[in-house]
């Protein structure tokens, strides 16, 4: 499956029952940064036309932001004899390990200086335990410890999630099933994400997987 042959829903209208989750629009993830994704940073301005369209019609705004201790066990550096991009799989750890990246204070782990944060209710940080890496916005890959997303969510009345950012097949691909499972309508705005495919194949099983689950896709045009 490929973001040409998704079927994408039509003209929506925004609701203050509505958010906008915004997933690690950081510098390690643009391109020069530690782990780029090709062609992150292109999608910057109409990821911020797309938040001001969320604030004008009452609906809230969350970004993620990835925020790594210099010992995540995430991380090749912190296992001899491996390399990024090696398999590595653990309960909590994997399916591959990274390059060092969004290591907490430095400019990696910033927001692209482009995006425009102010429109933002929340930041919510993931994955700062060294032991357990943190795709989503919702669950640490244990799966069992909740970030508070959720809470928050269900706190503030919000029915329905849109999800843009980086990168596609993992960290905004976490968020969107986990979003599903703890009781939100999911949107994915397939135009407004970048993916790695790492590895190769990946994309393609995220949005098979998404659409098997009930995600539905959107573009920025259908969102009124």
């Amino acid at each position: 499956m490929n973001l040409s042959k998704l079927d994408y829903e039509k003209r929506l209208q925004i609701s203050k029952e509505d958010v906008l989750i915004i997933v690690d629009m950081q510098y390690d993830f643009m391109p020069g940064g530690a782990l780029p994704v090709e062609k992150g940073d292109e999608i910057i301005s109409d990821i911020n036309a797309m938040a001001k369209k969320f604030k004008n019609n009452l609906a809230k705004i969350i970004l993620t932001q990835d925020w790594h201790p210099q010992d995540h066990l995430s991380f090749a550096s912190n296992h001899p004899g491996k390399n990024p991009g090696d398999q590595y799989q653990t309960e909590a750890i994997g399916p591959v390990l990274w390059p060092d990246h969004c290591v907490q204070g430095t400019k990696g782990a910033r927001f692209h200086e482009d995006l425009n944060v102010n429109l933002a209710h929340g930041i919510l940080r993931k994955g700062y335990n060294p032991k357990i890496d943190s795709y989503s916005g919702f669950l640490e890959n244990d799966k069992q410890s909740e970030t508070g997303l959720a809470g928050l969510l269900k706190s503030l009345n919000i029915k329905r999630i849109f999800i843009c950012g980086l990168a596609l097949d993992y960290c905004c691909f976490a968020t969107a099933m986990d979003g599903v499972d703890f009781g939100f309508q999911v949107y994915f705005l397939a135009d407004l994400t970048k993916g790695i495919d790492l590895p190769p194949g990946n994309i393609a099983n995220s949005l098979e997987s998404m659409s098997k689950k009930g995600i539905k896709f959107v573009n920025k045009n259908s969102i009124l």
